[in-house]
């Protein structure tokens, strides 16, 4: 008889595991187990990738319950701002871009999509019941199963395993994120006043990759004025 050796287990209260289970339970979202815990891409939402100092400028074009990650340093040039948009809009951004007139220059604007994954930033801390906050975006029900974390979920900002992305607005639990995402078909619904305008009530994926691209446009004019000037 040959005898094998099993696999070393995780401890049960591997931090990770907590944070991987939050995602997969209380929202329903596919992970990639690792260290840190990753979000696949593709499957509920896609990922735009922006530089912090341009996306801040483009969070009023977001309905409530649309999440909002930061990752990288918040004192650095590096802080990144991850915009969760409608599955598919990876694949829509270079013909968005060209169409309004912003495929000709080079931003620093990435789309993530099918295939890929981001960092999982740690659960956000979870109200106790009964106390005062936001009222749940559009989608929002208690999940089958889902359970209580308790004044925190597990792996909080304070105390987790994972790196440093950080949710700046985070998901519900109990919420589907599909209605709250900015999407296409949120722009071509809207009559067209309210298109030219910029009013109506629906995130659209047209006018958060315009703030976007405008954004990120200045931000590369900042940063090249502050660079030295070099003498020959």
């Amino acid at each position: 008889m040959v005898h094998t050796v099993p696999l070393p287990r995780r401890p049960l209260d591997d931090p990770s595991d907590a944070v991987q289970q939050w995602y997969e339970n209380e929202l329903g979202w596919a992970t990639v187990p690792g260290a840190p815990v990753r979000l696949a891409t593709g499957l509920r939402f896609d990922v735009l990738d922006v530089p912090a100092e341009a996306g801040y400028a483009a969070l009023r074009h977001l309905g409530p319950g649309s999440p909002v990650a930061l990752h990288g340093g918040r004192r650095t040039r590096g802080e990144r701002m991850r915009f969760l948009v409608a599955a598919g809009s990876a694949d829509e951004l270079p013909g968005l871009l060209d169409w309004l007139e912003w495929g000709a220059l080079t931003l620093d604007l990435k789309a993530i999509g099918a295939g890929g994954s981001i960092e999982a930033p740690p659960p956000p801390a979870v109200r106790p019941p009964g106390m005062p906050g936001d009222s749940p975006g559009p989608g929002c029900s208690q999940r089958p199963g889902a359970q209580e974390a308790g004044p925190r979920g597990p792996g909080t900002q304070e105390a987790s395993p994972q790196g440093a992305a950080v949710w700046l607005r985070p998901p519900e639990p109990g919420c589907e994120v599909e209605p709250s995402l900015p999407t296409l078909s949120a722009f071509s619904a809207l009559p067209a006043w309210q298109a030219v305008g910029g009013v109506g009530g629906a995130p659209d994926l047209v006018r958060l990759v315009d703030t976007l691209a405008t954004q990120c446009h200045r931000v590369r004019l900042r940063r090249a004025c502050a660079q030295p000037l070099a003498f020959s």
